[in-house]
């Protein structure tokens, strides 16, 4: 006697069913596992793409820092030596200028004046201030008061400061500006 003739007819439709519903589910868990792994495996390639993309785009990045460091690093270092210029430049000017100073005070220069010998306008005549054991020869001149020829000094001292800090902003705005 077979197992199946002792169930009886309603029970075996029923125990077939039940058979058919555990074998139709199995085969639905087992697409869905290999539906699983198929897409994880795409996931973890997805992944790994985008850590790739991330990585070169930083490597780019980084790349590009360097190279603005380094052209700062080259700009960094022109206006460095341009700064040194301007300041060798103004210390000259300040120790010429403390010379004529010095002399002046000394009385080892004298600063004249050409005088317009030919204006019949003028209201009275300088004398000519001529060195001991000398003789003027050309224009009249006049000799400046030791006093007003310090102030006179001090004025284009600080003009000539002037000029000199100008010209190292204009080399700095220069360099600063243009395209590199």
């Amino acid at each position: 006697m077979r197992l199946v003739d002792l169930i009886p007819a309603p029970y075996r439709l029923q125990a077939i069913g039940v058979l058919l519903v555990a074998v139709a589910g199995g085969s639905a868990a087992l697409a869905w596992q290999v539906q699983d792994w198929r897409y994880g495996s795409q996931l973890a390639g997805q992944a790994k793409l985008h850590t790739d993309t991330l990585n070169q785009l930083t490597l780019a990045a980084a790349a590009q820092q360097q190279a603005e460091q380094a052209k700062r690093l080259v700009l960094e270092q022109r206006l460095s030596a341009s700064e040194q210029t301007h300041y060798r430049a103004l210390s000259d000017v300040q120790r010429d200028q403390g010379r004529l100073r010095d002399r002046l005070a000394t009385a080892d220069l004298r600063l004249s004046v050409l005088l317009n010998a030919t204006d019949g306008a003028s209201s009275g005549t300088v004398s000519a201030a001529t060195p001991t054991g000398g003789v003027v020869h050309g224009a009249t001149r006049a000799q400046l008061d030791p006093a007003h020829a310090q102030r006179i000094i001090g004025v284009t001292d600080a003009g000539d400061q002037g000029l000199i800090a100008l010209a190292a902003c204009q080399a700095y705005a220069k360099e600063v500006s243009a395209p590199r």
